[in-house]
């Protein structure tokens, strides 16, 4: 069995045994889970997950490994195998009934923030998701208020997710071995959101707009956005900088200004 990775679609193939046995222990896999696979490649890890299963989805875009993937899996179970782009697959549609779907792959680190927001589209129709991620995407993701990994990215997983990361995988784990280090993450939505806001629209345009202008204070970043009655009324000081305020100010906030004219 051979492929060569193919660097546009950022394929780095995870083959060390040890590895991919923490990986599978981590996520737990038991019969009659709904496990759904993001870019399963040539089934490191696919074929362990759909032993323990039985049954198994995945989406896999690069059309030359799926002959590969479904020998390597030939006799452990059923695997339905979806030939898509998953920044469009509509992953809500392999839900059935109250089954919550578990969500899991090795992510190409070219797509794997935009994947993410895709993915929290459809936070309610899934149980948890375990991904192999770029080590400083996860410390994003994971990152408290107040430091400089917390932006964008962590406010909006955080708002949608309890996040944990689990454990780092070196270079060496891969073939060909990336140039940065990876880690395991998993991602369980909340089934009730502690800190809902009442437009999330309004909430994630307010989060972007901070932190596109981090450097300075939130008056200056939300100026025409955030008026200095709404930051008394949330109770904010607007000379803090976005990267200190928790999701659950940033919710406050944007739960109390207007959407601009």
């Amino acid at each position: 069995m051979s492929h060569t990775p193919r660097k546009r679609f950022g394929q780095h193939f995870l083959h060390d045994p040890a590895a991919i046995a923490r990986i599978v222990a981590a996520i737990g896999p038991q019969p009659g889970d709904r496990l759904v696979e993001i870019g399963p490649g040539l089934g490191a890890i696919t074929r362990p997950l759909l032993e323990r299963v039985g049954e198994m989805d995945v989406v896999e875009l690069d059309r030359d490994v799926v002959p590969l993937l479904i020998e390597r899996c030939q006799g452990a179970g059923t695997l339905r195998v979806h030939q898509a782009d998953a920044l469009r697959f509509d992953f809500a549609s392999l839900a059935h009934g109250t089954d919550a779907l578990r969500v899991t792959g090795n992510l190409p680190y070219n797509i794997s923030t935009p994947l993410i927001f895709h993915l929290l589209e459809s936070a309610s129709c899934i149980r948890d998701m375990h991904f192999l991620l770029q080590k400083e995407v996860v410390e994003r993701m994971c990152a408290p208020p107040g430091g400089g990994d917390y932006g964008r990215l962590s406010v909006m997983v955080q708002y949608r997710c309890e996040t944990t990361a689990l454990f780092r995988v070196g270079p060496g784990a891969f073939s060909p071995p990336p140039k940065v280090d990876s880690a395991f993450v998993r991602l369980q939505p909340h089934r009730t959101l502690p800190h809902p806001a009442a437009d999330e629209t309004r909430f994630a345009d307010l989060v972007n707009c901070a932190f596109s202008h981090r450097r300075k204070t939130l008056r200056n970043a939300l100026r025409g956005q955030v008026d200095d009655a709404a930051f008394a009324d949330a109770g904010i000081d607007p000379v803090r900088r976005p990267e200190t305020l928790s999701v659950e100010e940033f919710v406050r906030l944007a739960n109390r200004s207007t959407t601009p004219a």
